[in-house]
């Protein structure tokens, strides 16, 4: 949708390696929206609710989507997810888990805590490319995100 187009997409991963990897694949797709970077789950709350080094940042608007790893140093993605879904002025910003981890317990905890989806990080380069794709479509092209205030 051209309404999704003007929104964010907030990224929290603490690999350099797989944030430019995904960062390579959304620019051959094409991807026009402005897309931050935290590198691990309080960075990413400090982001949300303008904290710390984010505190004097007006200019950036709340993400429409974020993409999360759940193995991250300090505050792990499990409880930054359960921490955005209970909290009203956030909850409704979807949320896809990007992760390495296939347990069956982060699956199930990560769908109780509303999370809207839920990729295993493949280890292929062509596979990474084709699943990244479907999600760019999908998420920017195919659905309407909510507006964040």
């Amino acid at each position: 949708m051209i309404d999704n187009l003007k929104q964010s997409l907030l990224i929290v991963e603490d690999s350099d390696e797989d944030f430019e990897a995904l960062g390579r694949i959304m620019r051959q797709a094409s991807l026009d929206i402005p897309v931050y970077r935290c590198i691990d789950g309080d960075d990413a709350l400090d982001f949300l609710y303008r904290t710390g080094e984010y505190r004097d940042i007006t200019w950036v608007e709340p993400p429409a989507l974020i993409l999360l790893d759940l193995n991250l140093p300090g505050t792990d993605g499990r409880e930054v997810l359960e921490h955005i879904k209970q909290d009203h002025e956030f909850k409704t910003i979807p949320i896809i888990i990007f992760t390495t981890s296939s347990n069956p317990k982060d699956i199930e905890i990560c769908y109780r805590q509303g999370v809207n989806s839920y990729i295993i990080k493949p280890l292929n380069t062509y596979k990474l490319k084709k699943a990244v794709q479907t999600l760019i479509d999908y998420w920017f092209e195919v659905v309407t995100l909510p507006k964040q205030k």
